[in-house]
């Protein structure tokens, strides 16, 4: 049975380059989008059949309920990397608990498919942030002035994600990009390692990286190919 995944947040960013790799592939996906024009603009209707997009919002249990079902199952793989947008002048983002409220949803929605007797085991993977790590620094120290002043708000919300998803008892993988740009790359990618209880396995640190490159390598790494390495983990990458 060939894996299905779900996206929810993949109209732009790291979710889009995570959908655009993994169709590539020739897998089946369902993504979620608030606003299915802005998807179209990257896959046009009719241009791939293996994409489903499905109009709601991530908010809504009854929308991630119907995309993470699939042929009276739910799907294999759950990739989320819904997020707020920047408001710079204020230091502040437009909605300061979308990812907490995003994380709830979507456990909720996993909890109604069992109780109806739609069963299976996602592989939950979900977008986070550097900078905000219990055990230590995980960003450069001349970045800590941008991340605190900038990346405050948003950062306290995905680690409230963060915790959901690890105490929920699914199966999961935490990414946590360095500072995001824009633009494929043939740079190395770096991998960090961080159990969730007991802290880094393997440590790096750097500077940024691309949304395309993220989203390449969550796609290579995580959805077409797992490393056992990487099950209940959270990952720092970067260049």
């Amino acid at each position: 049975m060939s894996k299905v995944i779900a996206f929810l947040g993949a109209s732009t960013g790291i979710g889009q380059a995570a959908l655009k790799h993994t169709l590539a592939a020739g897998y089946r996906c369902l993504a979620l989008c608030r606003d299915p024009s802005k998807l179209e603009r990257a896959f046009p209707p009719g241009s791939n059949p293996n994409l489903e997009i499905i109009q709601g919002n991530a908010h809504d249990v009854a929308a991630v309920t119907k995309c993470l079902q699939t042929d009276n199952r739910i799907v294999d793989v759950i990739v989320t990397t819904i997020g707020a947008k920047p408001i710079p002048l204020k230091m502040t983002v437009d909605d300061p608990d979308v990812c907490k409220k995003g994380a709830a949803t979507l456990l909720e929605a996993l909890a109604q498919l069992r109780s109806n007797g739609i069963n299976g085991n996602p592989h939950i993977i979900a977008c986070s942030t550097a900078g905000f790590s219990r055990f230590g620094r995980n960003i450069p120290l001349a970045m800590i002035p941008i991340y605190a002043l900038f990346v405050r708000v948003p950062g306290a919300d995905k680690v409230v994600m963060e915790d959901r998803i690890a105490a929920s008892g699914e199966s999961f993988t935490i990414i946590r990009p360095s500072h995001l740009t824009d633009g494929a790359s043939d740079k190395t990618i770096r991998v960090g390692i961080e159990d969730p209880t007991n802290g880094p396995v393997s440590d790096v640190v750097g500077y940024s990286i691309s949304r395309e490159d993220a989203g390449r390598w969550l796609a290579e790494h995580l959805v077409l190919h797992t490393d056992a390495r990487h099950m209940n983990k959270n990952l720092l990458i970067t260049y």
